[in-house]
């Protein structure tokens, strides 16, 4: 499978500046934008963030919050297969699925919806894929 067709789908839409897509366990770099790297120790603490906690209890990455590429961003949101990230008006969309983990990010200049949109949509369809 050629993971470019779907990279460029999430950077082509002119909703994502830089994007990555990973295997699920952040093991493996699959597509990238040129100089956006993730780091092993920031991959740990986002593949973490998809495991469950107590109901009671609060992720780690909610209190702390998170860094991508070298940069920190607030926790917005997390579950079991969506992680959300802020810095200003600029922020991040992790999505995961069985098989990949996309992430994202979009400019301060493009609207949050619409590049979470964008991303979970690629990440349903490869769900349907079965990745």
């Amino acid at each position: 499978m050629s993971w470019q067709v779907f990279f460029h789908s999430l950077v082509g839409s002119g909703f994502v500046d830089k994007a990555a897509i990973f295997d699920n366990k952040g093991a493996s770099v699959w597509a990238t934008s040129q100089g956006f790297t993730v780091s092993p120790k920031e991959m740990e603490a986002i593949v973490t963030s998809f495991q469950p906690v107590k109901e009671d209890e609060l992720k780690e990455i909610q209190a702390s919050g998170f860094f991508v590429g070298g940069e920190k961003f607030v926790a917005l949101r997390s579950d079991d297969s969506r992680l959300y990230g802020k810095k200003g008006k600029e922020g991040i969309i992790i999505v995961k699925t069985k098989q990949a983990l996309l992430i994202a990010h979009y400019p301060e200049t493009v609207q949050p919806g619409s590049a979470t949109n964008t991303v979970e949509t690629l990440g349903e369809y490869l769900s349907k894929l079965g990745y």
